[in-house]
């Protein structure tokens, strides 16, 4: 009784605590330790709470086909100078479609290895009795391709959604200027109101979270809290081997001036990091490659593109959550499932660097179109925080190096800083 009451009374603190912080991010891991001691403590009644975790739910649902066609179509025909630059655009999206898959796969492999969500099985209401289909590789291919697009967006079928938004931009960006622009601002306006749509959502993330975790433990106990943090150590490894193993020899191969560059990125990367941002870290990201330089208009394009296309960090985490949704789930994945499952995830992580919350709505979009339980994406709420972090300082990481490399690749990179009053300053 005594234990229970000492609980009870942290639980509290915490509260004030939050009333104290007013951030949602403070709300959220609050609301997740209430709802893991409301489920541990009164079991039946956290049965009731997940009607909140299912309203939550379905509005995150309904932003997700019209945020993806929004930003997808400003992200791509938006840049109609790809054709000016040409190879410069070529080069670039080569270059982040293969090292954000490498993160992927990577991601992947980690996932696999360390098998975090395995031994917490969830009830099958939890899991809404998900089940990863069962396809031919025709009906595989088929599947990618939409043949209505509303009917693509009332099934939930985010990998037609994102395939018809692809070829929509395509054929915008080949239209004049004139017939282009009426299109491009509609978008453009339809991506602002569905980031402002997820910003309101997000504010019943609190509930939505404590009640899922409410429902999880009362069924499951406390043994999904510790692959939680087996999930957030599962990252970070991943994520430091991802910037060995795969970062460091991009450089070296390019012939990156390492030191220099690693202390022209250190500021950016710590705003991303201690923000988890990568919008903050952007401008001071885009100072500093320009000040140990790379020329501006290489900078102007390969950064604010690498947004879109080359968000290694969360491709990484992507994979490592979905999977862990999956294992947490008891859902076994074949080879062939995952690599589904990593296709989806390629093509539905462009373009929404900019939303709050962003990798939330893609794994939910991921874990809708191949058949995965949605409800246990909110475990990964009460971490997402400490996840988001190291995702973001990794994807300005990445970001900064790319715009090196291209510089490097195009034999445009300065033997001198472009600014030596911002050099000056980093030292």
């Amino acid at each position: 009784m005594l234990i229970l009451a000492v609980r009870w009374i942290g639980i509290a603190a915490l509260i004030v605590y939050g009333c104290l912080r007013r951030t949602l991010t403070s709300w959220i891991f609050i609301a997740m330790l209430l709802g893991a001691e409301i489920g541990h403590d009164f079991p039946n009644a956290a049965t009731h709470l997940r009607v909140l975790a299912l309203i939550f739910l379905r509005l995150i649902k309904t932003i997700i086909a019209p945020l993806l066609f929004g930003t997808l179509v400003v992200g791509i025909a938006g840049h109609s100078n790809l054709r000016q630059v040409g190879r410069l655009g070529l080069r670039s999206i080569i270059f982040f479609e293969i090292v954000t898959t490498i993160a992927i796969f990577l991601g992947l492999g980690a996932i696999n290895l360390s098998k975090a969500g395995v031994g917490v099985q969830l009830p099958v209401s939890a899991t809404d009795a998900g089940s990863v289909g069962k396809l031919s590789a025709e009906d595989t291919i088929l599947h990618v391709f939409p043949e209505n697009i509303a009917k693509s967006v009332a099934d939930g079928a985010v990998l037609q959604v994102v395939v018809f938004s692809l070829i929509f931009a395509v054929a915008l960006a080949m239209l004049s200027e004139e017939k282009r622009r009426p299109m491009l601002a509609f978008c453009e306006s339809l991506s602002e109101v569905m980031f402002k749509f997820t910003n309101i959502v997000m504010y019943m993330a609190p509930l939505g979270v404590g009640a899922a975790v409410a429902y999880t433990v009362g069924h499951t106990g406390l043994a999904v809290l510790g692959s939680l943090v087996q999930l957030l150590l599962t990252l970070y490894a991943t994520l430091i081997v991802f910037i060995i193993g795969i970062l460091l020899p991009i450089a070296l191969m390019f012939r990156v001036p390492l030191r220099v560059f690693l202390r022209a990125v250190a500021e950016p990367v710590t705003i991303a990091f201690g923000t988890a941002s990568s919008e903050a870290a952007l401008p001071r990201a885009m100072e500093a490659m320009e000040a140990i330089g790379v020329p501006r208009q290489i900078v102007a394009f390969v950064i604010p593109t690498g947004y879109s296309f080359n968000l290694t960090g969360s491709s990484l985490y992507l994979s490592v959550a979905a999977i862990f949704v999956a294992q947490v789930s008891g859902i076994h994945l074949s080879l062939g499932q995952q690599l589904m499952i990593m296709l989806t995830l390629m093509l539905t992580s462009k373009g929404v660097a900019g939303v709050s919350r962003a990798a939330l709505v893609i794994l939910l979009a991921t874990a809708t179109s191949t058949g995965l339980p949605t409800e246990p994406v909110f475990l990964l709420l009460g971490v997402d925080q400490l996840l988001d972090m190291g995702r973001t300082a990794v994807n300005v990481l990445g970001n900064c190096l790319a715009a090196v490399v291209m510089a490097k690749w195009e034999g445009e990179f300065a033997a001198e800083p472009a600014s030596p009053v911002v050099a000056a300053a980093m030292e």
